[in-house]
């Protein structure tokens, strides 16, 4: 295992990113528990941190972390030295923080427990699997491979690619397909993929490009109903599995 981890992660520069990861799954898994706790009231748990009756988000938390983290890994110049590695362990706790309360800065209310609050747990999940894709080594739409080119005419042949690869990426996302179009992103025929298949009912795509009852908008509806439904549903049991149930009225 060490030798490993000194191949794979230490010796191919991403002993950061490493830390980053682990310290952001560890953070948010650890304060999911915490408010899961408070939400059950447990009396061996800690409550919330509420000096002179003001309650503290953890997001509040989470960017002193994030500033911290973030300058004093711009400070460190040995990218495998301890401090560095602490750095983006504390970044990354940070930004854990913040993004399990995405849903209340992006609303500027407190969804925490109600259906909007979902929208921070899929953002996490979004961010794991983007930065998981990064330790494996792969870099959005090819940006190693244009920046190794040495070769002009060759650099301008990547380049086309790359935009064209981008360009998917994004016709995916307007499409509805956020997945599709993030790992789009890293793997071109995935973008490829979701960009000529039908665009989820009520993405920008659609509400452009179907008209009210026509075929497009019925085979949308229906592969919506038959495959995008109970793939939701899925997702939905495992993200109340991780981060709890919202309550019936959020």
């Amino acid at each position: 295992m060490g030798a490993w981890f000194t191949r794979e992660i230490a010796d191919t520069g991403r002993l950061r990113l490493f830390c980053f990861f682990v310290a952001f799954i560890a953070g948010f898994l650890f304060i999911r528990f915490s408010v899961r706790m408070i939400r059950r009231q447990a009396r061996w748990w800690p409550g919330n941190v509420a000096p002179g009756g003001r309650h503290i988000h953890h997001v509040v938390f989470g960017l002193v972390f994030m500033c911290v983290g973030g300058i004093g890994g711009l400070a460190v110049t040995d990218d495998s030295s301890g401090w560095a590695a602490g750095a983006a362990a504390l970044f990354g706790v940070g930004m854990a923080l913040v993004l399990d309360e995405f849903a209340l800065v992006f609303h500027l209310k407190d969804v925490y427990w109600s259906e909007q609050g979902r929208l921070s747990v899929e953002v996490v999940f979004v961010t794991v699997a983007l930065c998981g894709l990064l330790l494996l080594g792969l870099r959005p739409v090819g940006a190693d491979a244009f920046a190794s080119s040495g070769d002009t005419g060759g650099g301008w042949g990547i380049a086309a690619v790359l935009l064209v690869d981008l360009g998917l990426a994004v016709v995916a996302l307007l499409k509805g397909k956020t997945w599709t179009g993030l790992l789009g992103l890293f793997i071109g025929i995935v973008a490829l993929v979701g960009a000529v298949r039908l665009a989820r009912p009520g993405s920008p795509w659609a509400r452009r490009r179907y008209k009210p009852g026509s075929r497009k908008e019925r085979r949308a509806l229906a592969r919506e109903r038959r495959y995008r439904r109970p793939v939701q549903r899925l997702a939905t049991a495992v993200g109340d599995l991780i981060a709890g149930r919202p309550s019936i009225r959020g």
